[in-house]
């Protein structure tokens, strides 16, 4: 924040604590008229009101020291006695001394207009009045009301540290969870390479070229948490790559994706894993060819993604096992700390046999964020 802004603040500021000082002037001088009026001795406004002020602008000059005092002398249980004594003795000190500023101003006045000053009298008078009894009560108010704000300015503060270090904890927790996912698919993918190495050199080679490209774009998004759903698409079709050149024909993809949905916000390397458990699970085991299907709707605010195999599907008493593994067990943290509440995991058998991967989550889209995106048409036949 610049010096001009703080200025500008500071003016502001001083500007509304003036206004509130002459509202309880004027405020005071329209209670002491309705009095006066009430009684045998009327008065005009016009000649309590510029008393009413002094009286009350004189609180406005005292002020800045009884906050100093407040700040500085807290009534806290460290130091009470005496803390408590010295607001006792200041409270006193500074009634007097407003009783006796604007009968100063007052006797100033009556000495100019050739009248004698009463000064003394009226001082020795307000000492054993009412005003002086109210001055103290205000010195209080004022004590109490600096108290109370400072008491809410820690409690913010301490929010606001609260939930910055949640803010912090929450995208340490995620940037772990993310980088658990990388080593887990780059250590499955090695392993199929290695396999491929001697038995077809040619297939290996292109899945180091494809697996070069996955690593370059995982390195530009490192702690990068949400990613277009285009961008996610792309790092999927470059993984799909590497898998239909290790199962060949017996792994058919179809990708059936909503052009609307492409710029809506999605967790970053969300999807791999999701297609990776479809792959191990519904293709890996069996010699027959398989198919996975990966959709992308819109649902009103939210988005749906769904990961379709045509495998076994979930057997009984396997379901927890499932569920626990890196990848969906990753992915169904990654979700809670991102979106809470707000979002749904859910893993189920498929009508027509299968396994079907479903999540939704808020939809966001990437011009919502400043950028205006370009909703392609993005859907293939089977590959």
């Amino acid at each position: 924040m610049d010096h001009e802004t703080i200025g500008q603040r500071r003016l502001v500021k001083w500007t509304l604590i003036l206004l509130g000082w002459t509202f309880l002037g004027v405020f005071y001088a329209g209670q002491t008229y309705l009095i006066y009026a009430r009684s045998n001795h009327p008065t005009r406004l016009a000649r309590i009101l510029p008393g009413a002020l002094v009286i009350w602008y004189s609180w406005a000059v005292l002020s800045p020291f009884i906050i100093w005092l407040a700040r500085h002398f807290r009534i806290e249980r460290k130091r009470l006695l005496r803390n408590l004594a010295t607001h006792l003795a200041a409270g006193i000190f500074f009634s007097f001394l407003h009783q006796a500023v604007p009968i100063l101003v007052f006797s100033t006045v009556d000495i100019a207009s050739g009248k004698p000053s009463l000064f003394f009298s009226r001082l020795f008078n307000s000492l054993f009045s009412l005003y002086f009894s109210n001055d103290f009560f205000i010195y209080w108010m004022i004590l109490f009301a600096v108290h109370a704000l400072d008491y809410y300015r820690r409690y913010r503060e301490g929010e606001l540290k609260a939930s910055r270090l949640e803010g912090q904890l929450a995208q340490a927790q995620l940037q772990a969870l993310k980088m658990q996912l990388h080593p887990h698919f780059l250590f499955n993918t090695l392993h199929a390479i290695s396999a491929l190495v001697h038995k077809d050199p040619e297939v290996a080679d292109r899945m180091i070229a494809r697996l070069s490209d996955l690593l370059r774009l995982t390195l530009d998004s490192v702690g990068v948490q949400e990613v277009p759903l285009r961008q996610e698409l792309d790092f999927l079709e470059r993984y799909l790559e590497i898998e239909q050149q290790r199962f060949q024909d017996r792994l058919k993809v179809h990708l059936e994706v909503d052009p609307r949905t492409l710029d809506a916000m999605v967790p970053n390397l969300i999807l791999q894993p999701l297609v990776e458990n479809a792959i191990r699970h519904g293709i890996a085991q069996r010699s027959s060819p398989g198919r996975v299907e990966i959709r992308a709707r819109r649902e009103d605010t939210r988005l749906r993604l769904e990961v379709r195999d045509d495998g076994s599907g979930l057997e009984e008493g396997a379901s927890e096992n499932l569920k626990e593994g890196i990848g969906l067990g990753n992915t169904r943290a990654r979700l809670e700390q991102l979106y809470g509440a707000a979002h749904h995991f859910d893993l189920s058998n498929a009508s027509k046999g299968g396994l079907v991967v479903s999540l939704m989550i808020p939809f966001r889209t990437e011009s919502q964020g400043g950028r205006k995106g370009h909703p392609d048409e993005y859907s293939s036949p089977d590959r």
